[in-house]
């Protein structure tokens, strides 16, 4: 059985080969997880992925800081209403369409076929994110400010469909209110998550600056206290953990931007080992036999929602500054799932048979969740890395 250590330098050494093919280096990671998972060669064990847990919520950390760290407030302004609309109406249009569309294909209610919605309808920030702050630090389409566009949009997007999905999953098991779950619970989520990680981020500035904390102290207790805040999430805290975690960076730039140039470069060193281990466990978990058996109807709707998402889009830009080509790109960059289908796809299954519930709905969620990466993970990593040089305008 391969451990940590074989799993990097494999992951690490494919990488390296698709860049030379100048293809992304992530789909390397996930093709060696997919080769060596339990489902095909077998060299890595249920166990160990299931002990990787902690690494994939580090990865998932270092993701949402290096966002945070990277959203300017002037750039920000300058696309604010867009990034608003990005942020909230093509995941909401794309998780209706799914949920009207699935139960004429498969045997799944309105209510399940809801909660698979909102599952196929978060974007990966771990594609995502990599790709945006590689494009600013070269300048392409910063005049407009589409990068931080981007980053701002995908991290509420996520916050957003892992919020009603959790509230669906509630009343679906549960029998919660679904209005005042979405209706209440969803802006106090929202609103608590920037109201918390605002705080964090002053309170620490202050520490920093009054003790002097060193840069690399600073990166592990920011890190530490955001893991912290994906704890509290289960608490009597009502709040968007992820969006907590974006706003502490945020608030960083905002007040001591030395510092977060510093904290920025510091956690894309951690990135090169936590992205290896996230994208090859990401890929061991998916199940190609599982997916392949949900056929062409699974295929079929997870086009169709992306196509309802796209078209979502270029009607949210129509009267933006940007031009054609950037609109294509902003279409492409919200193409990519991976992250929270992978870590949310089982949820439904595994408390459904929990419950001794019939398990043949969660068994669809979760065979459409892994084709999902599997389709459009690859496809819109090479989308947007294609379109990158060709639709964005270089401004350093």
């Amino acid at each position: 059985m391969l451990g940590i250590a074989e799993l990097l330098i494999a992951g690490l050494l494919v990488a390296y080969l698709f860049r030379r093919l100048r293809l992304p280096g992530l789909l390397g990671m996930l093709l060696v997880g997919l080769v060596v998972s339990p489902h095909a060669l077998g060299w890595v064990s249920p166990a160990f992925l299931d002990s990787s847990d902690a690494f994939r919520v580090l990865a998932l950390v270092v993701i949402l800081l290096r966002a945070g760290l990277q959203i300017r407030r002037s750039a920000l302004k300058q696309v604010g209403k867009s990034a608003i609309l990005l942020a909230f109406v093509p995941g909401l249009c794309e998780a209706f369409a799914i949920t009207f569309l699935a139960p004429l294909w498969m045997p799944l209610t309105y209510l399940e076929a809801a909660l698979l919605g909102f599952i196929l309808a978060a974007v990966s920030p771990a594609v995502i994110v990599p790709m945006m702050i590689d494009y600013q630090s070269r300048g392409l389409g910063m005049k407009k400010g589409i990068p931080t566009m981007v980053l701002a949009a995908s991290a509420i997007d996520d916050a957003v469909a892992i919020l009603i999905f959790s509230i669906l999953l509630g009343v679906y098991l549960n029998g919660q209110d679904l209005f005042s779950g979405v209706v209440v619970g969803l802006p106090i989520s929202l609103m608590g998550g920037v109201a918390i990680g605002v705080g964090v981020g002053y309170l620490l500035i202050q520490l920093f600056v009054n003790f002097r904390v060193r840069a690399t102290q600073q990166m592990l207790l920011l890190m530490a206290l955001a893991v912290i805040l994906i704890q509290l999430e289960h608490t009597f805290l009502h709040f968007s953990p992820f969006i907590a975690i974006v706003s502490m960076g945020f608030v960083v730039l905002e007040k001591q931007e030395s510092m977060a140039d510093v904290l920025s470069d510091k956690l894309s060193h951690v990135w090169t080992f936590a992205s290896v281990l996230l994208f090859v466990t990401i890929g061991a978990q998916v199940n190609v036999h599982l997916a392949w058996s949900a056929g062409w109807p699974a295929f079929v709707l997870i086009v169709c929602g992306l196509l309802v998402r796209s078209a979502v889009v270029l009607l949210t830009l129509a009267n933006s500054v940007l031009s054609m080509r950037e609109r294509y790109f902003v279409v492409v960059s919200f193409w990519p799932k991976a992250t929270v289908q992978a870590a949310m796809g089982a949820v439904p299954l595994t408390m459904m048979a929990g419950l001794g519930m019939n398990t043949l709905p969660g068994e669809w969620i979760l065979a459409v969740s892994v084709l999902s990466i599997l389709i459009t993970a690859p496809l819109g990593a090479i989308a947007v890395a294609f379109s990158a040089d060709r639709c964005l305008k270089c401004y350093e």
